[in-house]
């Protein structure tokens, strides 16, 4: 099954995680064989969150993931948005074509009810990663997120429909992983 998790930083912890870094990048090494997509997201400077898309068991599973994460152990991080996912790419970060950069985005749209942007855009050359969040049974539709590469953050929100959620959330992204 695959997870979409999101650590949101609690505000002002930008020095808690970067104490915590080397025991986050351990703990991510341990599921490195299982992740499609993973990294920072930032709001200028600051860092606002991390994002980690991977397989896993169960639902069980992604909650241990996500909530024995070291900075969420520590305490940088408010909240967590755990949700199943479905890859309509058939692809990881690793293997997308293009260069991030630094025009790198996340793109998280909340919604309830009858499911929107369900299907890849036809034009799906900045997309990195893409697919619906799914509650637990794999089934209902709770948004959609996106992984992308846009030239303002606004082009990277119209990746999604926008009357058609109740929230879209645009947050710059960086691909990460321990570097090298």
């Amino acid at each position: 099954m695959l997870f979409f998790c999101y650590h949101r930083d609690r505000p002002g912890s930008a020095d808690l995680r970067w104490e915590v870094r080397e025991a986050h990048w351990s703990y991510m090494d341990g599921f490195a064989d299982a992740m499609l997509a993973r990294g920072p997201t930032y709001d200028g400077e600051t860092p606002t969150g991390s994002v980690h898309v991977l397989e896993l068991p169960d639902p069980t599973a992604a909650r241990a993931f996500a909530f024995d994460e070291p900075g969420y152990q520590a305490g940088a991080y408010r909240d967590v948005l755990i949700r199943r996912w479905r890859d309509l790419l058939g692809r990881t970060m690793w293997d997308f074509p293009g260069e991030v950069g630094d025009h790198g985005f996340l793109v998280l749209g909340l919604g309830a009810g009858d499911p929107v942007d369900d299907a890849v855009p036809a034009d799906d050359s900045a997309l990195v990663a893409y697919g619906p969040l799914l509650a637990d049974d794999g089934e209902s539709w709770l948004g959609t997120a996106a992984l992308l590469t846009a030239a303002s953050a606004d082009e990277a929100r119209a990746v999604l429909t926008a009357d058609r959620y109740a929230a879209i959330e645009v947050h710059t992204w960086v691909p990460g992983g321990r570097p090298a």
